[in-house]
């Protein structure tokens, strides 16, 4: 297949996904304003759901129009037009059977139908992690699980075509086996994690640069799981996020747009996430302290707690940020760390030496010490003989 020919199909099946997610869009705008019994997701969760699932097919269609050859945005295609599938699904047989009864045809056999999308997503999620960066297995020792992957998703999604509206009529051996090929699923999910710290220690250069991004939005996605402590609500929005972070994060290492941005960005998460976190900390600690005190002196609150702990808050901000930052490079980036260490300590030097044979051979040390090279040389460029030389300067008016 051409390139233009596989960039229109690339294109055809996102446009294809993003009509569905407009669909379902229309059907949650027209029964805004029903409320939904208890049991339904809400609405506004229906919407947050959306907007999480956009990404995909959009990275799906960057990645295979620009790079048909690996099968990694492709996969991305089918992951997100089965996610659009459920989403219409769920606001199909709401707005049929609880907004509008009788308004839309069939609304259990559709919904049935469109649903089919979540086991498909489910299917396709294993390959996401299996095969990325390079469309291809780590090594061929892999392929156990692919097909492990492959034939557990074709089993849940028969399973659900053919079973799924008549589970009492096949007893309980039908949801055994559906939860079954579900659990394999995951377990490969699992596995397939770790078959990237399998390629990060293999991998070098722009390989070990991508699967940075990688694992960065990843462990994005694993912190949001915290917020279903939050309500449902509060959890769907952060998935939304994280989701949206994870394809920004895979559109860059995969099309490697700033691609070795992502060691600034590292720095920075590690550098100010804890800073944040201890400021805030005592912020609200400072003030509440204060405010005790407060009570304690003149028998109520006043507003000086506030403007105190600002101001600490204020004075704090840079010293903490330097000692986070050098324990960060000290514990992340050591090579770094020390190479700076040596460069200034050499600049020291290099500001009181004058003999030429040690300046020498410091600078050789210092560039097999930061640099480390597999060879390191200097070549300097001898005195001219005394004749020439005096020659040179009597041409410029300098001899003596």
């Amino acid at each position: 297949m051409s390139t233009r020919a596989s960039a229109w199909l690339a294109w055809s099946a996102c446009a294809l996904a993003l009509l569905v997610l407009a669909l379902s869009l229309l059907l949650i705008l027209l029964g805004w304003s029903t409320p939904l019994p208890k049991g339904l997701t809400p609405w506004r969760d229906q919407v947050v759901s959306l907007v999480g699932i956009i990404g995909a097919p959009v990275l799906g269609g960057l990645i295979a129009s620009r790079r048909p050859d690996n099968v990694y945005g492709w996969l991305w295609l089918c992951f997100g037009l089965g996610l659009a599938l459920q989403l219409l699904a769920e606001s199909y047989a709401t707005y049929a059977l609880v907004v509008q009864p009788e308004s839309l045809p069939v609304p259990r056999t559709i919904s049935r139908l469109l649903g089919l999308g979540g086991p498909l997503a489910l299917s396709v999620a294993p390959f996401l992690l299996l095969l990325f960066p390079t469309g291809r297995l780590p090594s061929p020792r892999w392929r156990f699980v692919a097909w492990i992957a492959a034939v557990s998703g074709a089993v849940v999604v028969a399973l659900n075509l053919l079973f799924n509206n008549h589970p009492d009529e096949v007893g309980g051996t039908i949801t055994i086996m559906t939860v079954t090929a579900a659990s394999v699923i995951f377990a490969a999910i699992v596995i397939s994690a770790l078959s990237l710290v399998v390629r990060y220690r293999q991998a070098g250069g722009v390989e070990r640069q991508q699967l940075k991004w990688f694992a960065l939005a990843a462990v994005l996605v694993a912190a949001s799981f915290g917020g279903q402590f939050g309500g449902e609500s509060l959890w769907n929005l952060l998935i939304a996020a994280t989701n949206t972070c994870l394809y920004v994060a895979v559109g860059i290492a995969i099309l490697r747009y700033r691609l070795y941005d992502i060691d600034l960005i590292i720095n920075r998460t590690l550098v100010y996430g804890p800073l944040t976190a201890t400021l805030a900390a005592l912020y609200f600690g400072g003030i509440v302290v204060l405010q005790k005190a407060f009570v304690l002196l003149t028998g109520q609150q006043s507003t000086l707690a506030v403007v105190a702990s600002t101001l600490v808050i204020a004075a704090l901000f840079n010293p903490l940020r330097r000692r986070v930052q050098g324990f960060v490079d000290r514990r992340f980036y050591r090579r770094k760390y020390d190479a700076a260490k040596t460069l200034g300590a050499f600049g020291a030097r290099l500001r009181e030496e004058t003999d030429l044979d040690a300046l020498r051979d410091d600078v050789v040390r210092v560039a097999s010490r930061t640099m480390q090279p597999a060879h390191v040389s200097l070549w300097l460029r001898p005195d001219p003989e005394p004749k020439a030389k005096g020659a040179a300067l009597g041409q410029f008016g300098h001899d003596e």
